[in-house]
């Protein structure tokens, strides 16, 4: 006896319901979505740079690290998550991997600005409601856009001058 799947498991769109309309999601061939590679930071040396030069923006549930790139080889921002030991076991730590990594699919982040971006969570991550953190994560990323443009426009400024 087989049984079959519905049309929303496996991914298909009914009729008159769209399945997603941003799009950097991709679709798995298991037809959930995912985050895509090109918009994850996932060198350790990657992470590293975004540490050791760039700033800092703090929330409730998070701190992020955000570091604007130079090179061409990227467009938009790539998004890392670093849940340290402290924070729990496995599987604490694994569902607040989960929440903001759901939290930035869901913000799609705009790629008007070329910046990696690292979130360390907070232990509130996991009591906090999923609302409260998708509303952190768009704050910040809205944060992060606005500083790095400013950033950049005082750059300009300054080497005009000179």
């Amino acid at each position: 006896m087989t049984a079959s799947v519905p049309a929303e498991s496996n991914g298909e769109s009914q009729p008159g319901k769209p399945l997603s309309k941003s799009k950097p999601q991709t679709k798995r061939k298991s037809g959930k979505l995912s985050f895509p590679r090109s918009g994850r930071l996932l060198r350790h040396a990657d992470f590293e740079r975004v540490y050791k030069q760039g700033r800092r923006h703090f929330s409730p549930s998070m701190t992020v690290f955000y570091w604007q790139r130079d090179d061409d080889a990227a467009r938009g921002m790539r998004v890392g998550f670093t849940v340290s030991r402290a924070l729990g076991g496995a599987v604490e730590r694994n569902r607040m991997r989960r929440r903001l990594r759901e939290a930035v699919r869901l913000t799609n982040p705009k790629p008007a600005v070329d910046a990696d971006v690292v979130i360390n969570p907070k232990k509130a991550v996991l009591t906090a409601g999923f609302d409260t953190l998708l509303n952190e994560v768009r704050q910040a990323f809205v944060v992060i856009e606005r500083k790095l443009k400013t950033e950049s426009r005082e750059a300009e400024a300054d080497s005009r001058k000179q």
